[in-house]
């Protein structure tokens, strides 16, 4: 009997790389090959261009992304962090304020993330510029604040009590609020969420985002998506 195949390795046409597949993981979520056109962020040696948007254990063990984005619309807690840093294979950004958690709690939340391994921390844009300064001045990992606003002095704030990073998030409008923001601020990084198409994609990059969040489809349409193929072939 001809011994099982292991391993794949691959020439991918027109990039002169060679590609490593294992036997088990060649159904990967692969993020859209155009993101890979952005600049990157560099953190420490390494460049990250694309970001996942999410806590979900099977899609970052199963990814193709850069990084982690795990921010979730719930109360920031280090048992949320420790259990996504402690199983991923790539760099974390934490979730650590926002509305609700703020003050020392985040202070501390930060703080926790950093000792955890995480490669960034992410407050929202609700997060006090004076909670801001205090984890910035606390931490030695980037501090990646989310801008919904191109306005200006409101961000030129955020730079100033401790943003590292900007985290565009304007929906339809991103591409156009991240432009404004380039053009007044030439030399913040800047991650913004690149939409669905390769089209989107490309304007916030060429808006001048340095990396890509993308949202995938969650599990339960992945799922659904993998059993409509098994129909198929069992037609």
């Amino acid at each position: 009997m001809a011994k099982e195949k292991r391993v794949i390795h691959k020439l991918v046409p027109d990039e002169g790389v060679i590609e490593f597949e294992s036997r088990l993981k060649q159904n990967i979520l692969h993020l859209p090959k155009e993101i890979q056109e952005a600049s990157g962020i560099v953190i420490n040696g390494r460049r990250i261009k694309s970001l996942l948007f999410t806590t979900d254990v099977a899609l970052i063990h199963n990814c193709d992304a850069d990084a982690i984005f795990a921010v979730y619309p719930f109360t920031a807690h280090r048992s949320i962090s420790y259990s996504i840093i402690s199983m991923a294979s790539r760099p974390v950004f934490c979730g650590v304020g926002g509305a609700v958690t703020q003050g020392m709690r985040a202070v501390y939340l930060a703080n926790d993330a950093e000792s955890q391994g995480a490669i960034g921390v992410v407050v929202n844009t609700r997060f006090p510029n004076s909670d801001l300064k205090r984890v910035a001045q606390l931490v030695d990992i980037p501090v990646v604040v989310t801008i919904v606003s191109s306005n200006k002095t409101h961000v030129g704030a955020r730079i100033r009590h401790g943003a590292s990073i900007l985290n565009v998030a304007g929906g339809k409008d991103t591409p156009k609020m991240v432009a404004k923001i380039r053009a007044d601020f030439p030399t913040i990084p800047i991650m913004a969420s690149g939409g669905k198409t390769p089209e989107s994609i490309r304007a916030t990059i060429e808006a001048g985002a340095n990396a890509i969040i993308y949202s995938p489809p969650s599990s339960s349409e992945l799922e659904k998506l993998l059993m409509e193929q098994y129909r198929e072939e069992m037609k």
